[in-house]
């Protein structure tokens, strides 16, 4: 009996002693997140000759409804970001990288354990843009690309690839719209979260999984074409006189992450403003498929070699291949970073907690890719081929690529992960 009590002691004594470890353990967990949350990051500095200028504007398209807000006859806005290259003035100031304004309510969204603990303090995320900066004189106009984020992403989430591409002489174009992206806050107070009928990131794999991302997609592509229509307005006629003549829009591109990526497809198939498509990561959606394309496009996708390839993944290859081999020879691109995943194109790898990426990193979530590796190659891939297609570089800086890089290998990779966007 003695034998037995001692054991019992022993064992509550051990029990206590762990439970005092994994609470000294989760407190300090806890600090190092704390911590973390408020130091400083600085974004990857961009690496072309140009200087980075960010401008935001409201636009309102006074002939659609958004369908996707909670009350009839509300107009569709849309927040626009345009990145260009610049020459700052000597009191201009540096940009915020999300508006404060925006900041707040993505927090109060987000929730603390998100914001506080697995994110970064975004007013401390250091970017690399001045803001409303003078345009750059050192060209006459610049061509125009189109940045889509992914899904419900913010387009400050590529804030790096932005500023990057802008520095080697393009205005860049992104645009959030009120419940599609996951929060949009705009200046006169109004937060719009985003509704579940735009909600595309969690819509469970279904047979109607096709229809439902078509038809988000035709709203994107709506705003797309929308914002066309104001570039050329502001091209003729800029009110501040920045942009006036800046914008080359016999030279219009597109790039797109994930949905934003099939965006990008499908808007080159529907319009002939598009010059040259890029399709970051996503699996194509849309008739585009079927019909093809004619303008020079490119694939450039993440590490899924280690991912189960079922009926799913086989559909999305011969789709992705359908839409390559519809495009002329010598203007199609495929091409797969080893080691990236689907957040390796964005600033999430930047912005959230590391020790949230290391644990993401364990479960195999995340590729073993070094961050800063990955947002370069990025980077470079996405500005050579603009510089091609919409600058006549010479093609053979887009074979160059994989001997720059190691990393990038011609070709694609059978398996997809879920596109999930990185909010």
């Amino acid at each position: 009996m003695a034998i037995a009590i001692r054991i019992v002691k022993g064992s509550v004594k051990a029990v206590g002693v762990l439970a005092i470890v994994a609470l000294a353990a989760l407190i300090v967990l806890l600090a190092v997140l704390w911590v973390d949350h408020w130091t400083s990051t600085e974004l990857p500095a961009p690496s072309g000759s140009y200087k980075v200028g960010r401008v935001t504007y409201v636009w309102t398209d006074e002939t659609r409804i958004n369908s996707y807000a909670p009350m009839a006859s509300i107009r569709q806005d849309l927040a626009v970001w345009i990145w260009y290259p610049a020459t700052p003035a000597p009191s201009t100031k540096r940009s915020e990288y999300l508006p404060s304004y925006w900041s707040r309510a993505l927090e109060r969204h987000e929730g603390f354990i998100l914001a506080k603990l697995l994110s970064k303090d975004l007013t401390r995320v250091q970017e690399h843009s001045w803001s409303d900066a003078p345009v750059s004189s050192e060209q006459t106009m610049f061509p125009v690309v189109i940045l889509r984020a992914g899904g419900g992403a913010l387009s400050s989430d590529y804030t790096t690839l932005a500023e990057d591409l802008a520095s080697y002489g393009y205005i860049v174009v992104s645009f959030d719209a009120p419940y599609r992206t996951v929060i949009t806050a705009l200046p006169d107070g109004r937060v719009a979260m985003r509704a579940a009928a735009g909600d595309f990131d969690t819509a469970p794999s279904s047979p109607g999984t096709q229809h439902f991302a078509t038809q988000l997609m035709s709203a994107w592509i709506a705003d797309t074409k929308f914002v066309l229509d104001q570039l050329h307005q502001l091209n003729a006629n800029d009110p501040t006189g920045r942009f006036t003549g800046k914008f080359d829009l016999q030279m219009v591109g597109i790039a797109g992450h994930s949905l934003g990526g099939a965006t990008a497809a499908q808007f080159c198939h529907d319009d002939p403003r598009c010059k040259a498509g890029m399709d970051i990561d996503g699996m194509p959606f849309g008739d585009v498929i079927q019909n093809g394309l004619h303008q020079p496009f490119f694939f450039l996708m993440s590490d899924h070699s280690k991912e189960k390839s079922g009926a799913e993944s086989q559909t999305v290859e011969r789709n992705i291949q359908a839409i390559e081999n519809s495009v002329p020879a010598g203007r199609r691109w495929g091409m797969t970073i080893s080691g990236a995943n689907h957040f390796t194109f964005s600033d999430q790898m930047f912005v959230k907690s590391p020790v949230l990426m290391f644990f993401l990193r364990r479960i195999g979530v995340m590729g073993p890719l070094e961050k800063r590796r990955g947002i370069a190659i990025t980077d470079a891939c996405v500005h050579t081929f603009f510089d091609v297609y919409l600058k006549d570089a010479p093609a053979a800086e887009m074979n160059n690529l994989p001997s720059l890089y190691p990393e990038l290998k011609i070709g694609i990779e059978p398996a997809f992960p879920e596109q999930q966007a990185p909010q």
